[in-house]
């Protein structure tokens, strides 16, 4: 990076600091530091205000070309306003499933007539999205989805019956694409007709109508962020499939692509966030000083500076799935580990219900990151890419 660069990524730096410090201010102040939907307090209807007055500021989709109506930042800027965003209080992202999963994999799969349907809505923090994709009995091996999607003759639209769970906030969406298992009268004309992964559609879906049932699951925290989706002869129009019907599958791996690679750029910065409350704790109730406990604290630090370092690398263009499988491992594996350092930071107070402002959400992140080595893509399931697409090793 050269000197111009350099000036350039700080006045940008501080350009983001002093909009979030003269924005995240008066009804948003409520929500500094909220991690997102799951966690309590967390008000769903402000946190949608708050992407609206990103939006109006023009820090939603920052990595969008201008075309899409984004910033272009680059890499380097987008590492900037994660950081100052996490750092000034910004809370957990309610659009980021639509703007950091679905926008990417519209502007590559999407028809024209799609990419200037949705991403408006997406960009300006209105319209909201979740992700259809594991079942029961089809979560670690999403090949195995059952969902079935078909053409009604009459109508020319797609619809659906099946069932999705552990569908992140779609409690709080107005959309969710899903999945789905083409009809046989649908897959006779379609690409990877026979083969377990063809045969699919990723559909766009209307959330809001008859044929859909969203309920949402009470979680360890006392909290809802997952969901069950019930689809009984749901539909949505014909056109909204993204990308070649039968060829879902590609489509929804690019997805993926996209979940677990440049997405946890904002996700580091809040990690940071997490350890350094962690740190003052331990150096306040003096469990810093236990030789074994710092030792711990220090290897979080540097897994953390890893995790920072592989997120950079594997969040350009092109990220391989097995780059994506690497970084999905590593840093859920850190988070849950982090959880649980916490823990012992608490010592006994950890056993408690507690309801100390500065000590329950360290006790919170414990509770939350239990689940972590296992959505988005077990460990089992990671591992097993990575032995297959980057090791060669036999299935």
């Amino acid at each position: 990076m050269n000197v111009q660069e350099i000036e350039i990524n700080e006045a940008f730096r501080a350009e983001v600091r002093e909009w979030m410090n003269s924005h995240l201010t008066g009804r948003f102040a409520s929500l500094k530091h909220a991690s997102g939907l799951g966690a309590e307090g967390y008000d769903a209807q402000l946190a949608k205000e708050w992407e609206q007055e990103l939006a109006k500021g023009g820090w939603t989709g920052i990595g969008w070309s201008a075309e899409h109506g984004g910033r272009a930042a680059t890499l380097a800027q987008q590492v900037i306003f994660h950081e100052e965003y996490v750092s000034c209080g910004g809370p957990g992202r309610i659009g980021h499933i639509g703007e950091t999963l679905l926008a990417p994999t519209l502007m590559h799969y999407g028809t024209p007539e799609q990419k200037a349907r949705f991403l408006p809505g997406i960009l300006a923090g209105k319209d909201y999205w979740a992700q259809g994709y594991s079942e029961p009995g089809a979560g670690s091996d999403l090949a195995g989805i059952r969902t079935r999607a078909r053409i009604d003759p009459a109508t020319g639209e797609w619809v659906i019956d099946g069932q999705k769970v552990w569908t992140s906030w779609a409690h709080e969406s107005g959309w969710i694409f899903v999945l789905a298992r083409c009809d046989e009268t649908v897959v006779q004309a379609a690409p990877g007709n026979g083969a377990r992964h063809g045969g699919m559609v990723l559909l766009l879906v209307p959330l809001h109508q008859p044929g859909v049932e969203v309920r949402p699951i009470r979680q360890i925290t006392g909290t809802s962020e997952f969901n069950e989706v019930f689809f009984d002869g749901a539909r949505t129009e014909g056109s909204l499939h993204l990308g070649p019907v039968g060829d879902g599958w590609k489509v929804a791996m690019y997805l993926l692509g996209c979940e677990r690679g440049a997405s946890t750029l904002g996700q580091q910065a809040h990690f940071r966030y997490e350890l350094n409350l962690i740190l003052e704790l331990a150096r306040k109730n003096g469990a810093a000083r236990d030789p074994l406990l710092r030792q711990r604290l220090a290897k979080a630090a540097l897994g953390l500076q890893t995790l920072r370092s592989h997120a950079l690398r594997s969040s350009g263009e092109g990220t391989s799935q097995r780059v994506a499988s690497v970084s999905k491992y590593a840093w859920s594996n850190w988070h849950r580990d982090l959880g649980e350092l916490a823990m012992e930071v608490l010592g006994e107070q950890g056993e408690l219900a507690l309801s100390d402002p500065e000590l329950r959400p360290l006790q919170q992140l414990w509770l939350v990151s239990r689940a972590d080595t296992i959505y988005a893509g077990t460990n089992e399931i990671q591992m097993n890419l990575m032995a297959e697409r980057a090791l060669g090793m036999p299935r």
